[in-house]
């Protein structure tokens, strides 16, 4: 007997017990991307490996460590792609989206990092995300914002997560807080562990990130960012907290919150949870106004974010938000007897023809109606509609309600009239 094949670590099917639940919450998410006329883009999983590292910047974690890279037949480097802005912005340049254009975009899909699989993170996974070029205002950043707290909203999960603001100044603010950083990291560098030794002197600003107790007790001293900000930033990011305040949206300011990409540049925010055991980061984003020309294209002001799907997920199964998750059917035709089954497909079709949104499945295989039924509630069907012999003669058929327990026999004809108000 052939052994088995087993999917990759940190690689999981979607079974049809779970899918329904991630039908719910990407149904809500793009439901409200669209309620703000955002249109969707679709870019490839694999992209050439240097625009991850141009894009992502050499010392971060994700192109050092993490990547999926391999050669392919033509000796070309390609990597699947680990996040989907670098993808985004490489379509925008290479389509001619970008120049002079405001564009609000946003996408959703598979997203590939080697790291350790754990609970809402895994190798394969899940993210949507969403990308404004062309626009340079706190306006379209207080935007991105109302937009996921709206999705959070529609999820149920609003009062389970909390935002995190910061502004990380222009470029230039940040080279001069950097050479003060590594000068404070330098006088308690036998503190450090490895990783924060490590990215000392290549990513300083990532320490500021640290997991480590002791590491955090000291960054209490270190110097503060927001000491370092450009003025165009400082205003920048005050209009951005007055339309928050304006909306009502709360929110902390963390002058520690950086994110880990290199591209970031004035604001950026976080929403994070403790809903999932130890706080995780449910969505981040930020202004990344300087990474279109390091692509090769025009300078473009541009702030997105990204939302893994995994999490949502999970926040909405741990909390138990899972009650008006869509049934896997609405209508269950149920036949028994000589030439009722050809009646039953026909029934179907006429259903699906009439009313195209309800989901209709025909019973095959056999079976007495005890089985039938079985099958039906099974699969969540609330209504049966029964044919036997004598129904067929008749041109009748048995309306069953299979929540409330009630039926009656119809006409064949009213039966999409008699559904429609059922399901109204």
């Amino acid at each position: 007997m052939a052994k088995t094949i087993q999917a990759i670590r940190g690689m999981n099917d979607c079974l049809p017990t779970q899918s329904p639940l991630w039908q719910k919450v990407e149904g809500k998410v793009k439901q409200v991307i669209n309620a703000y006329g955002y249109s969707e883009i679709r870019m490839p999983i694999i992209e050439m490996t240097h625009l991850f590292s141009r894009a992502i910047g050499e010392v971060t974690d994700v192109v050092e460590k993490e990547m999926y890279t391999f050669e392919d037949r033509n000796g070309d480097s390609l990597t699947l792609r680990p996040e989907g802005t670098a993808g985004c912005v490489r379509a925008g340049i290479q389509n001619g989206l970008l120049y002079n254009q405001e564009q609000r975009l946003w996408y959703m899909g598979p997203m590939f990092r080697h790291e350790r699989p754990q609970k809402g993170r895994y190798r394969q996974f899940h993210q949507c995300g969403v990308e404004v070029f062309g626009l340079d205002g706190p306006d379209i950043d207080a935007e991105l914002i109302m937009m996921t707290a709206r999705i959070w909203r529609e999820l149920g999960i609003a009062q389970y997560v909390r935002l995190e603001l910061n502004s990380i100044g222009s470029p230039e603010a940040r080279a001069e807080y950097r050479t003060a950083l590594i000068a404070f990291l330098e006088q308690h560098e036998s503190v450090l562990d490895e990783d924060s030794k490590r990215r000392m002197y290549t990513n300083p600003l990532r320490v500021l990130d640290t997991k480590n107790p002791e590491i955090q007790a000291i960054l209490g001293d270190a110097p503060k960012l927001s000491e370092y900000l450009d003025n165009d930033s400082r205003v920048h990011f005050a209009g951005l907290c007055e339309l928050l305040d304006a909306v009502g949206i709360e929110y902390t300011v963390n002058e520690r919150l950086v994110r880990g990409l290199d591209y970031y540049n004035r604001t950026v925010f976080e929403w994070v949870t403790e809903s999932l055991g130890a706080q995780g980061t449910v969505c981040g984003g930020g202004r990344y106004d300087g990474l279109v020309e390091q692509m090769g294209g025009k300078a473009t002001s541009a702030v997105g974010f990204a939302m893994g799907l995994e999490r949502l997920v999970l926040m909405v199964e741990a909390l138990e938000l899972t009650d008006d998750v869509a049934r896997q059917v609405d209508v269950y035709i149920v036949t028994a007897g000589e030439g009722t089954l050809p009646a039953g497909v026909t029934l179907a079709e006429s259903v699906r023809e009439s009313l195209p949104t309800l989901r209709v499945m025909n019973h095959f295989g056999g079976g007495n109606f005890k089985k039938q039924f079985k099958r039906a509630d099974k699969v969540g069907a609330s209504v049966a509609l029964v044919l036997g012999e004598d129904e067929m003669a008749q041109q009748m058929v048995v309306f069953k309600d299979l929540n409330g327990g009630t039926q009656e026999t119809v006409l064949q004809s009213d039966v999409i009239e008699k559904l429609a108000y059922f399901f109204k």
